[in-house]
């Protein structure tokens, strides 16, 4: 890992950088609940490894995606549930089982696993927990004789085998990696949000139920996964209040991205929309060119970032103009061109009703009577003001009552569960 740092931009200190930062740290797993992510994939692989059939047979076991990344972002509006990938690296004796053999096998060694539901999935077996938390397993095999741990997941849709039963290339330890040399920690993000957990994880403490073991230290590292959780939950809302269908950008190209066009001690407004911008260019570049976007893992070529999205030229200039959309947005709220009184309904357009209810609320208390009783809505400089209207708006005086937008559950691959 790299351990190398910057200093970064505290992201509560610009106007406009602080409504996104606030709208950030609002969808983002808190580390009480990391910790229990952690306990809960680690007692997953001990109910797996006690079985009779996966007995030493799990080679490997550990986070890919989001959570290998420290970018979990809730799936829903009411920021209560959450996606964890799990890769479970399994030895060749269970090659012979062909993909839907391997799916269908992992699905009964966990049927009477004590959740909610298990489903199977396309890619995984998803493990429904009674606080909404979602712990999807993908198996895999690894690919002797290459670099760690490039290796074979399992495609199979069922319920009978089919000719597009397959093994589908995959590293994600290895991108998980290079996003994280690509994205440096910056020590004025990470104490800005740790000084913020401090004080949520004091509020939730008397409210905490279950007992979790000693946390795996859980930090905000750097504007570059800040931008990467804000596009995400743009994706998510914009989804699902166009009421589409299909499959969404998979959170995987969206890290991509977030890597790609990572420069360390850059404002989260700057962040954001350099990162939309590089995507929206090459998207619309292979537009140019009658075809749709392909991205590979840079560090397998053979794992496709984009093999089951686009679907179509059309779907990815959707994709593509949702982008534009939160980038004409964002750069209206920081040059200070948005009508101060549209700009809590703007958020919610973007991102969802309860998160921002939720920010703005904070915001306010945050400033205290300043804000509250602000009239003026802009600095001079073109910094926000929160509107007394905005802090006083039926969501915020009941947010229990709001009435957030759900985004359809999607995986790291994009694909609807």
């Amino acid at each position: 890992m790299n351990m190398s740092a910057f200093t970064g931009i505290d992201p509560f200190l610009d106007p406009a950088d602080r409504i996104l930062a606030q709208i950030a740290f609002n969808i983002q797993l808190p580390p009480s609940l990391h910790g229990k992510a952690i306990s809960r994939y680690e007692a997953v692989r001990r109910h797996l490894e006690a079985t009779t059939f996966f007995s030493d047979g799990i080679e490997h076991f550990y986070p890919q995606g989001s959570m290998a990344i420290d970018a979990t972002i809730s799936t829903r509006g009411t920021d209560d549930e959450y996606d964890i990938d799990i890769i479970a690296q399994l030895a060749a004796r269970y090659r012979r089982l062909g993909p839907l053999g391997v799916l269908l096998t992992l699905e009964a060694a966990l049927s009477d696993y004590p959740v909610e539901k298990v489903i199977r999935q396309t890619r995984c077996v998803t493990l429904i927990y009674a606080d909404k938390m979602h712990l999807d397993v993908s198996a895999a095999f690894r690919e002797g004789g290459t670099p760690e741990r490039r290796s074979q997941i399992m495609h199979a849709k069922g319920p009978n085998p089919s000719a597009d039963d397959c093994e589908v290339p995959s590293n994600a330890y290895g991108f998980a990696e290079h996003y994280k040399e690509r994205t440096p920690v910056e020590t004025a993000v990470t104490e800005a949000f740790r000084r913020k957990w401090e004080v949520y994880d004091r509020i939730r403490a008397d409210a905490e139920v279950d007992e979790v073991p000693d946390q795996t230290p859980f930090v905000v590292k750097n504007t570059a996964t800040l931008a990467l959780q804000l596009v995400k939950r743009h994706r998510n809302i914009t989804y699902d209040r166009k009421r589409r269908t299909g499959r969404m950008a998979p959170s995987v190209l969206l890290a991509h991205y977030a890597a790609r066009s990572a420069v360390p001690n850059r404002t989260l407004t700057d962040a954001l929309i350099n990162l939309c911008n590089l995507l929206i260019v090459d998207i619309r570049r292979a537009t140019s060119l009658g075809r749709t976007l392909v991205v590979v893992n840079p560090t397998w070529d053979q794992d496709e970032f984009t093999d089951r999205w686009p679907e179509s030229i059309a779907q990815q200039e959707e994709f593509a103009g949702d982008l534009v959309e939160l980038v004409t947005a964002v750069d209206q709220l920081r040059s200070g061109k948005l009508d101060p009184i549209d700009v809590p309904k703007r958020l919610r357009q973007l991102f969802g009703d309860y998160v921002v209810t939720e920010a703005i609320r904070k915001l306010a208390q945050d400033n205290g009577d300043a804000v509250r009783g602000a009239t003026q809505s802009y600095t001079k400089t073109g910094g926000i003001l929160l509107p007394a209207s905005a802090v006083a708006t039926p969501a915020l005086a009941s947010p229990k009552t709001a009435s957030p937008i759900s985004a359809s559950r999607h995986d790291f691959f994009g694909d609807p569960v």
